[in-house]
């Protein structure tokens, strides 16, 4: 009985140090635009793309009224606020990182101004497994929400 605890600690504790290191060993992506456009989502469940027209990877952009340059600054304050780290910024594009909660993953999220079409495309993507339950998703609509109140506190801007 004894000889079984210890291996199922041990294969336990093995598999928790292979998931840790498959988290900081993951290679960064390709990222930026590609024709103009955020990349659309590989074949698999843990990618959400606005500008991706598969249908269950689509999430809807972030939408605003008036100026972008206003637009962009409230997002790069949310995604600091949120815990990302900005690792790529520029007039038309950002490139942030999140890292997941238990087991240190990294994700990485993007974004793309399309200030004549009052939207800014959105990205999330993990870098390791197959699915993320929904975890890109929801980070999205947690940024949408808090980049929605940012604009209405400010009153410059409208979220659409």
């Amino acid at each position: 009985m004894q000889a079984a605890l210890l291996f199922l600690a041990g294969s336990s504790l093995l598999v928790c140090l292979l998931l840790v290191a498959l988290s900081c060993s993951a290679r960064p992506p390709v990222t930026g635009l590609y024709e103009g456009r955020l990349r659309p989502c590989p074949a698999k469940p843990n990618c959400v793309c606005s500008e991706d027209r598969q249908v269950d990877s689509w999430v809807a952009p972030l939408e605003f009224d008036g100026s972008s340059t206003q637009a962009w600054e409230h997002l790069k304050e949310v995604l600091q606020e949120m815990g990302g780290t900005i690792t790529r910024q520029g007039d038309e594009y950002i490139w942030a990182t999140f890292r997941t909660k238990v087991f240190r993953f990294v994700d990485d999220v993007e974004f793309r101004m399309a200030a004549e079409e009052n939207v800014i495309h959105v990205r999330s993507a993990s870098r390791v497994g197959y699915s993320d339950l929904g975890l890109n998703k929801r980070r999205i609509e947690a940024i949408r929400s808090r980049f929605s109140a940012a604009i209405q506190n400010s009153g410059r801007l409208e979220a659409r």
